[in-house]
């Protein structure tokens, strides 16, 4: 039996603190065990029961604690194998190797990963780039579906519905306002922060507040077709399939870091149920839309 040193933990956890998580509400606990092994289990005490009724975002933002988990654990040296029960996921070693140059660039790029809430620069996606995020994950059981321009209409209209209704909502916007931090980098699991209030989100990028200006849908439409949109789907929408998303969204989102771009995840529109059954008859969908990864460059 083998343990952990201070500072493997150390590394692990800071890994881990650095998922993107729904409201940053960091729902997941990490327990360390021997043989070098990690358990990470949902939080239950941190619910948002008019954002994420049913606790989809919450696992999502579990399923990219994970891959943190994952990565700093190559770091360590270890080959790590993870396996999904219904109480947690379960992180064991199968050996150990050296970490690979990707880990290395991926693990690194979990400091530089940030929610780009701006618009992008006018400058597409190379070809080359958008191929290689399409196949920049490597979790079974999710699929990833780049939106063409003359996709970008139905999208833009799915998503004014979404912005407006949620603008609408008073319960939703009182529980964001239950976990919006006075301050500018709120600590992980301390809510978001209060700057982005005064920033000129986007409501397909960022929260939608009260105050969030709700583009018409033309204008939306032309603002689309400036980035690089990637669809999330999985084959069902249990548990484990939100877990897996979630793994899969933070390996593109890591990719697209180390690559030199800006980006973004949404989930905020897929809680309508209106909006996730219209993307599966507009875009002919085969699976569950789970979430939406947005990316560019840097103005």
């Amino acid at each position: 039996m083998t343990g952990w040193t201070l500072n493997e933990k150390n590394l692990v956890a800071t890994a881990a603190a650095a998922a993107p998580s729904v409201h940053n509400t960091q729902p997941w606990v990490l327990e360390f065990h021997e043989d070098h092994e990690v358990r990470l289990y949902e939080r239950l005490d941190r619910p948002l029961p008019h954002h994420d009724p049913l606790g989809r975002d919450r696992l999502i933002s579990c399923g990219a604690a994970l891959e943190h988990v994952r990565l700093a654990m190559r770091i360590l040296g270890w080959l790590p194998q993870i396996a999904l029960r219904h109480d947690g996921a379960r992180v064991t070693t199968t050996g150990r190797a050296e970490p690979s140059t990707v880990d290395r660039r991926r693990h690194g790029a979990i400091v530089a990963r940030h929610s780009h809430r701006r618009p992008f620069a006018a400058r597409p996606v190379a070809a080359a780039l958008r191929a290689e995020l399409l196949t920049a994950h490597h979790t079974d059981g999710v699929g990833v579906r780049r939106l063409y321009d003359d996709e970008t209409p139905a999208l833009a209209r799915l998503l004014h519905h979404a912005a407006l209704a949620l603008r609408a909502d008073d319960a939703y916007q009182r529980e964001l306002a239950a976990w919006t931090a006075p301050v500018r980098d709120p600590l992980p699991g301390a809510g978001v922060s209060s700057a982005i209030r005064r920033t000129s989100t986007l409501p397909w990028g960022g929260l939608v507040r009260r105050t969030t200006m709700v583009p018409d849908v033309p204008t939306l439409t032309g603002r689309l077709r400036g980035e690089l949109i990637l669809l999330l789907e999985t084959p069902d929408d249990g548990p484990f399939d939100h877990v897996r998303a979630g793994t899969a969204a933070e390996q593109i989102w890591l990719a697209a870091v180390d690559t030199g771009l800006a980006g973004a995840l949404s989930t905020q529109p897929f809680q309508l149920h209106e909006v996730r059954a219209g993307l599966v008859e507009a875009l002919s969908l085969s699976g569950f839309p789970q979430l939406m990864l947005r990316f560019g460059h840097q103005v």
